[in-house]
């Protein structure tokens, strides 16, 4: 019923005019900041936190993330209208030559990004303008949304691999084809991942991208999207990242992790309004590690 529902509004927000639908995520994004309280604290309290500003000053970012998290949402709705004529008039497509100079040296390429602006058509623009994207996903809580956010993934076409199946035999197909395997890098790890700091405070963080590279010697592309202030897309892709092997492979995971950390990290502070303050981002906490393959928690 719930998909059936998502598709009906779908088909309603693709007959908008994105300049509408952006004003309807706005005001979705303030009614979901002033009615959901739990979400809302927890946002304010994880920022202040991590960026040590006021209360007052925390709010008002925060409700911001709502309206931009509105706005992301109604746009993943309106996925069906993108196509390849028009993907890069909502996506500015600067910055995609350093992932195609990547690809063309053969061995896939690890893409890191993170929860911040409209992720899903950063897959989208990277898809359209002829790049071959596929990436992990973590099934959502409610089945009907897996349902359709893997249908409009597949729609622009990106390869989807879901987690608790054979993900990592295919993400490690995909790159022995030479194609892009993203990673979204600011989710909780759990008791297996590296225990680094983020934001200023240590967190459980994925080892994935930086296994992955190493396993492959496939470079790594740090890549964001954010909303312009015309309600647009631009992306932040920064420089080729590799792993270095010293000869000891758990001091290089940790150390390359911390590095592509510190990037994701960069991004969120210099746009704090585009990250989802809310997620549990610091939920495991150092005292539940547990040692898996190469995790480290050293130093």
């Amino acid at each position: 019923m719930q998909y059936r529902i998502l598709k009906i509004l779908s088909f309603c927000v693709c007959m908008l005019p994105h300049k509408a639908l952006l004003y309807i995520g706005k005001v979705l994004g303030i009614l979901y900041f002033r009615c959901i309280a739990k979400e809302r604290n927890r946002a304010i309290k994880q920022m202040r936190a991590s960026l040590d500003n006021s209360e007052s000053e925390a709010a008002e970012l925060v409700k911001k993330s709502f309206i931009n998290m509105g706005q992301s949402f109604l746009e993943i709705l309106y996925t069906p209208r993108l196509n390849k004529a028009n993907i890069n008039d909502f996506v500015a497509p600067e910055g995609l030559e350093k992932v195609k100079n990547a690809l063309a040296e053969g061995h896939g390429v690890v893409l890191l990004t993170g929860h911040v602006g409209n992720w899903e058509w950063l897959a989208a623009s990277l898809a359209f303008n002829g790049m071959p994207t596929t990436t992990i996903v973590k099934p959502q809580p409610n089945s009907q949304h897996t349902r359709i956010l893997n249908e409009y993934r597949e729609m622009v076409g990106v390869e989807v691999f879901a987690r608790g199946t054979s993900e990592l035999l295919a993400a490690a197909r995909a790159l022995k084809k030479g194609k892009i395997l993203g990673f979204l890098a600011d989710q909780d790890a759990g008791p297996g991942g590296a225990f680094i700091k983020f934001l200023g405070r240590t967190a459980s963080t994925p080892l994935g991208p930086a296994v992955f590279a190493h396993k492959f010697s496939s470079p790594v592309i740090p890549m964001f999207i954010v909303r312009r202030n015309d309600g647009k897309h631009r992306l932040i892709v920064g420089n080729v990242m590799r792993y270095k092997d010293s000869g000891n492979i758990d001091d290089d995971l940790l150390t390359f992790t911390r590095e592509m950390t510190a990037f994701v990290e960069k991004v969120i502070r210099e746009n704090p309004t585009q990250w989802l303050w809310f997620q549990k981002r610091w939920n495991t906490k150092p005292n539940e590690q547990k040692i898996k393959h190469h995790v480290s928690g050293r130093r």
